[in-house]
């Protein structure tokens, strides 16, 4: 089957297939391709490559907000509540202790934990917290603390970042989350945030982690004020951070949800307008750029092993096609999600659905933990294999 592609995207793609490294450049002509079968075809392929396996993952967790208490001011976020809002919370024990146990009841074996940069709790609070959630469910991973967060911490602490991360990591905190990353380029995060940590600092928690011998998860929330050049700068710098570290387990991207909600809760409105973007106006990526931008990282990003699809923000349909698009997981079964659902988009899907997306598509469902080793019975259910090198002529 011959790709309609460009000659010169053609051997561009021809070239990630075989296992190259792309160039910027050649990043940046992918992204201005419309030919998406050809871009979904080349990903596939390489997805292919790099996980021949006759099954595609998905895990079970549950994202638990310990609080919505946020001193930074994120034009995109409807989540946040300042100190002193009717509104604002930090959850008791009790409710976080109960809301870890039904996870576990469903058969989760994770707790995504995140909150805002709350301006009064100090670091021996989280250290506490993160024992109590040890002492109590001793098996569940903690995945902790955006790195916005713990630069966070870092600033209020007045304590070295690789100390902040010890102290944590010592009390339970077992892996990281990418969330904050939006696009990784300061030109887009002055404009999109205000009192949040810049590119440098997000990389350096990372650096810093994987350093202590932690591993951690990369993303990027796209379709917004970025350009294609700086989505494609975004990818190369966590591309050369994998180089220098090799920490990071997986690349999960997702489109900008345009907030229904003015997002200066308590605030005066024109103050935290000053310097930022109304993105409730902005509109919102569709599908055809979500599965793009997927299909091109799955190729520029060669030293990430896994990419996640985003069906929370993409829904039940375009979260199955991004197993063809270069996924080769599902992502979580998300028990409870807050901040995407904060901004008027809401998806859910059942265990019984993700499973069932990942049987249609051709695949074993398996269940992974947040190193993506299989923590699951092999299905009885028998699936074919798939041929690793059924699509590589695609795009001759």
């Amino acid at each position: 089957m011959i790709s309609t592609a460009e000659p010169n995207v053609r051997s561009i793609l021809a070239k990630a297939v075989d296992g190259a490294r792309l160039t910027p450049e050649e990043g940046l002509a992918l992204l201005q391709s419309h030919d998406l079968t050809a871009l979904g075809r080349a990903a596939d392929a390489v997805t292919k490559r790099l996980h021949p396996e006759p099954y595609r993952t998905y895990n079970i967790d549950r994202n638990i907000n310990y609080s919505n208490v946020c001193a930074a001011v994120c034009d995109f976020c409807a989540f946040y509540r300042p100190v002193g809002h009717a509104e604002a919370y930090v959850l008791t024990d009790d409710v976080l202790f109960q809301k870890i146990q039904e996870t576990v009841e469903l058969g989760g074996d994770q707790i995504l934990l995140q909150g805002g940069l709350h301006p009064q709790l100090p670091l021996e609070w989280y250290e506490d917290l993160l024992r109590k959630m040890r002492k109590n469910f001793p098996t569940v991973n903690i995945h902790g603390f955006s790195p916005p967060e713990l630069w966070h911490f870092h600033k209020v602490s007045k304590l070295p970042l690789k100390t902040v991360l010890q102290r944590l990591k010592d009390a339970g905190l077992g892996s990281l989350p990418g969330g904050g990353g939006e696009i990784l380029v300061d030109r887009v995060r002055k404009q999109i945030t205000r009192g949040k940590v810049l590119t440098d600092g997000w990389l350096e928690v990372n650096q810093a982690w994987h350093e202590l011998g932690g591993k951690s998860t990369c993303t990027m929330m796209f379709g917004h004020i970025e350009t294609l050049e700086e989505r494609i700068e975004h990818l190369d710098r966590l591309r050369a951070q994998q180089d220098a570290t090799g920490g990071f387990t997986a690349f999960i991207c997702w489109t900008h949800q345009p907030p229904e909600n003015a997002p200066w809760f308590g605030r005066d409105a024109e103050a935290g307008r000053k310097g930022g973007v109304d993105m409730s106006q902005l509109p919102s990526a569709g599908a055809f750029e979500y599965l793009k931008t997927q299909a091109v990282a799955r190729l520029y990003l060669d030293n990430i092993p896994n990419i996640q699809s985003s069906w929370v923000t993409q829904g039940e349909k375009i979260g199955q096609l991004a197993l063809f698009f270069g996924a080769n997981d599902m992502g979580s079964l998300m028990i409870e999600e807050n901040v995407v659902a904060q901004a008027g988009t809401v998806f859910h899907l059942s265990l019984e659905t993700i499973r069932r997306c990942i049987s249609d598509a051709g695949y074993t469902p398996r269940q992974r933990n947040v190193y993506y080793e299989l923590i699951d019975e092999q299905a009885a259910s028998p699936t074919a294999v798939v041929n690793p090198s059924a699509t590589l002529n695609v795009i001759s």
